[in-house]
């Protein structure tokens, strides 16, 4: 136990659990500045989070997409293991299947155990399931605010469109998370809290007002890398699991000029987002509990701007697996930077440890307090899964996946960090893919009830022949 009874900067200890802060982000890839993935983005909030904290440079989300991410990592249970594969309400979660039924998930959990449980906006795929917070804010509908019109796009199936919109900050969902939560800050609490905001941008659709536009010149943007032919070595399986019909081509974009308008709309949520994360790690220091309070920052998944041929998440590489993961312990100010492969499923019982909470037996992932203080291991592995036996695991080296029909991709990453020469066919690598394979999932349930994405006509077919098969 690292951080039961806090240690605080003057040296004096308190018999007292840490309040918790959890700040989650909708949509946010690895480009923020400390992880120096693009290089126009500005996000110096998050930065000066890292900068005094602990950054995880190596962290995967458990799927490629929000509603089994989000239960995943709140409940500390692989996808594999639950069957949430897929979308799904948070009324739905609990719903036909018993170790759900039983399951306590985070804010739970420390309700359980004495915790004030506060929380407002996307924290679970809508907001939160009836129960988990004694004070919530509840979430604005949808992901607008939106034009009556839309901007740039408009396929059905997707809320995809950018352009700068609406007129002020305070129109935003965002702006009333950190303002409601700001006002929580400020408030007197007589137990210790599990505080949580969810923020929304930089979902789809791209639009926050011009200012955050004005920030970046579209004609000077750096887009991403794109090979025409990066698929001619990949199975059919993964084509098929990649395909967003409803978004934009990367091909589409640069011949109709609107590739760095997307770059630059998506950049703009972004510094949007930080500033309102900003706006909370403020009022937490301008508390009375600046001194007591951990804090952690995760987004629920990656995002692909064009790099693999399209626009959206829904993939097993790293564009979508790849998240900000980070922890700002309260009275600590030097900054640690860890780059071993960890999972959003060890953030349960990392928080656990780090309060002094007993552990949680259902918990499939693994604290990691230990890394703080001893060496890294670069065999470690991350797993994400996206559908039924679609599994994909990155260590510090490579990044191998192997779909349900037991088509295969391997990655070197040292030498191909961009994840484009497919090496699963190369005999000589044959003890790496063994050494991978090793840490699959031994339990790959059918299909939850209520979970279900209607949209990949591949992954519709699936979900739907796993529900008629149970009927």
């Amino acid at each position: 136990m690292f951080f039961g009874i806090l240690e605080f900067a003057n040296g004096q200890s308190q018999k007292k659990r840490a309040n918790v802060l959890m700040i989650s982000i909708d949509d946010l890839n690895d480009w923020v500045g400390v992880l120096e993935a693009h290089p126009d983005v500005q996000t110096p909030n998050i930065d000066h989070l890292a900068n005094e904290g602990i950054l995880f440079t190596n962290a995967h989300c458990q799927a490629p997409i929000c509603g089994p991410s989000r239960a995943s990592m709140l409940s500390g249970l692989r996808p594999s293991t639950t069957g949430i594969y897929g979308q799904i309400k948070d009324s739905d979660l609990r719903e036909g299947s018993s170790i759900m039924a039983s399951v306590r998930f985070l804010p739970q959990y420390f309700k359980d155990h004495g915790y004030k449980t506060i929380g407002v906006g996307k924290i679970f795929h809508n907001h939160a399931p009836e129960g988990n917070f004694e004070v919530s804010g509840g979430r604005i509908g949808g992901f607008g605010p939106r034009p009556e019109k839309r901007m740039k796009w408009s396929e059905k199936g997707t809320s995809t469109d950018w352009g700068a919109y609406p007129e002020e900050d305070s129109l935003m969902s965002d702006y009333t998370y950190a303002e409601w939560t700001q006002k929580q800050l400020q408030k007197k609490h007589n137990r210790p809290f599990f505080m949580a905001v969810g923020f929304i941008r930089p979902h789809v659709p791209w639009h926050a007002p011009k200012q955050w536009f004005n920030r970046y010149n579209p004609d000077e943007i750096t887009l991403p890398p794109f090979l025409p032919n990066d698929f001619d070595d990949l199975p059919e399986i993964a084509k098929k699991v990649a395909y967003k019909g409803m978004m934009p081509t990367t091909n589409w974009a640069i011949e109709s000029g609107e590739w760095k308008n997307i770059i630059q709309a998506y950049l703009a949520c972004i510094s949007f987002v930080d500033h309102q994360v900003g706006v909370v790690l403020d009022a937490l220091h301008n508390s009375a509990y600046k001194n007591n309070t951990i804090v952690i920052l995760w987004s629920d998944h990656g995002y692909e701007l064009g790099e693999k041929g399209s626009f959206g998440k829904q993939t097993l590489w790293s564009e979508s697996t790849h998240v900000p993961l980070i922890f700002k312990l309260p009275g600590r100010k030097e900054k640690i930077k860890i780059n071993q492969a960890v999972e959003l499923l060890d953030v349960y019982p990392t928080l656990l440890d780090l309060t002094g909470l007993p552990e949680n037996s259902y918990n499939e992932g693994q604290s990691l307090v230990p890394l703080f203080t001893q060496p890294e291991d670069p065999s470690a592995v991350a797993i994400t899964t996206y559908g039924k036996n679609n599994h994909s695991m990155i260590n510090s080296r490579y990044r191998y996946i192997r779909y349900e029909n037991g088509a295969e991709e391997l990655y070197d990453l040292q030498n191909d960090p961009e994840e484009r020469v497919n090496l699963s066919k190369f005999m000589g690598l044959d003890s790496v893919k063994k050494s991978m394979r090793s840490h699959l999932p031994k339990i790959n349930v059918d299909w939850k009830h209520g979970s279900a994405y209607t949209i990949n006509d591949y992954f519709t077919k699936t979900s739907k022949q796993s529900k008629k098969e149970k009927k």
